[in-house]
């Protein structure tokens, strides 16, 4: 509604847009569970149940019970699936980006290139480890060709990508090797690597992130070995 709709007082400022997927004037809470409170609820269940499903599959009564509201609530707060979705991927995203960027920029001892490859999975392990299934938000395949979701989602992944490029780029510029081909074809190791290592410890809940920076630890110097 903008500043020229009924009930507007002339001249006002114009009311700012609300975030994506989010309805303006929803409800400041429910049962007694402030506002704040209810959506960190709702998306720590969205995550789980779209992480585990997939978009298409993912039901939102399924989401509701595992709030322990109403399904209308759901749409009350974020309008709709999709919206609830895009919420859940904008908030995976930026979990996953900070978690890379403190890695990368983490000092001389966690960026040196011996250690940058641990260093960003031990930030990933240690941001995920409450809510893992949630890295499958931002690589879901069920996502229609073309849509909002699905544009959004690749925007995102592209911006992991080039924090890759750049880590990767990087460790072989440290050795002398400046080939951009080579450095393209590490890029895609590293981020195969790094999706295998996360569905494996999704498959493997009884591993914490502890566990699986240490588990890593041993294996890159097993690699570099040999």
């Amino acid at each position: 509604m903008d500043s020229t709709s009924a009930g507007a007082v002339p001249g006002s400022p114009p009311t700012a847009s609300p975030p994506p997927g989010r309805r303006r004037g929803r409800p400041a809470g429910t049962k007694g569970v402030p506002r704040a409170e209810r959506e960190a609820q709702i998306l720590a269940a969205a995550l789980e149940e779209f992480g585990r499903h997939g978009h298409a599959a993912a039901s939102m009564a399924a989401i509701a019970r595992r709030v322990g509201v109403t399904k209308p609530m759901l749409y009350a707060y974020f309008d709709s699936k999709d919206g609830l979705y895009l919420a859940c991927l904008e908030h995976i995203a930026a979990r996953v980006i900070a978690a890379i960027d403190e890695a990368m920029s983490g000092g001389a001892a966690a960026t040196a290139e011996e250690q940058l490859p641990h260093a960003v999975l031990t930030g990933l392990f240690t941001a995920l480890e409450e809510r893992r299934h949630a890295w499958f938000v931002l690589y879901d395949r069920s996502l229609p060709p073309g849509s909002e979701l699905r544009l959004a989602a690749q925007r995102h992944r592209e911006a992991v990508d080039v924090l890759a490029a750049t880590g990767t780029a990087a460790l072989l510029s440290g050795r002398g090797n400046e080939d951009p081909l080579d450095a393209d074809a590490l890029k895609q190791v590293w981020t195969g690597t790094v999706s295998a290592l996360m569905g494996w410890w999704i498959a493997h809940p009884d591993q914490s992130a502890e566990d699986m920076s240490t588990r890593c630890a041993r294996l890159l110097t097993a690699i570099r070995g040999a």
